[in-house]
């Protein structure tokens, strides 16, 4: 399990994440919902090691990974899909997702079939630049890298972000059959409340750096989270 505990987080003097405590379990989707700026992102950049937290801890499998750097939380199973994607525009599908070896022992370090069925369009672009792929398929490309990582907690920032909705429809249909897995802990950054209801198993919501709202997707009132998430 990922446990957050009173984490506080600043730039310079501005606080851009305010007492925030949550968690994402094995086997389930934890989505965090919010408006932009709110924090969201900067929460998840403390969770994988680029920014460090002013105040608080971070913890993985029971262990207090707050000070660790980012590849040796990588190296501890943990995966992070960037908003934006921040694919290699100039090597191809396949060397993209080779980039994800760097954390696997020499004798793991190839291409899961199970990957590139989960988005088998990848299947037919392995050599082709990843720059040259459309946004939705960059997307793709993004989680299948996290994937060939074979984490146990995928951190994704907002996956549906400038995507069409075939794509959406996918993506969602993955982070389903992963969860279901029932061996990779999920945290998902959403904005669009009907995408997150749909997978998360638990929705906490941010605002101004703090969280509002934590509890059962099932138990929250959708027309209160939409308030607090609206624009």
């Amino acid at each position: 399990m990922l446990e957050i505990d009173h984490v506080d987080l600043h730039y310079g003097a501005a606080a851009a994440l305010r007492n925030v405590s949550m968690a994402a379990r094995i086997g389930e989707v934890s989505c965090l919902l919010g408006r932009n700026g709110v924090g969201k992102t900067s929460l998840l950049r403390a969770i994988v090691g680029h920014h460090p937290v002013s105040r608080g801890h971070i913890r993985w499998d029971g262990a207090d990974i707050t000070r660790l750097k980012p590849a040796q939380r990588a190296q501890r199973g943990i995966a992070y899909v960037p908003q934006g994607r921040e694919i290699f525009p100039l090597l191809t599908v396949k060397e993209n997702l080779e980039t994800g070896f760097a954390v696997l022992p020499r004798r793991q370090r190839q291409i899961p079939a199970e990957v590139l069925d989960l988005f088998p369009v990848l299947r037919s672009m392995l050599k082709r630049r990843g720059g040259d792929l459309s946004g939705g398929q960059q997307q793709q490309l993004a989680i299948a890298r996290a994937l060939v990582m074979k984490p146990r907690l995928l951190v994704l920032d907002e996956p549906t972000e400038g995507i069409q909705p075939s794509i959406i429809k996918d993506i969602g249909q993955v982070i389903s059959f992963l969860a279901k897995r029932g061996d990779m802990a999920i945290l998902l950054v959403e904005q669009y409340f009907d995408f997150a209801r749909a997978l998360a198993t638990r929705i906490a919501v941010m605002d101004r750096g703090e969280i509002l709202l934590d509890d059962q997707a099932d138990r929250l009132d959708a027309e209160v989270v939409r308030r607090h998430i609206a624009v």
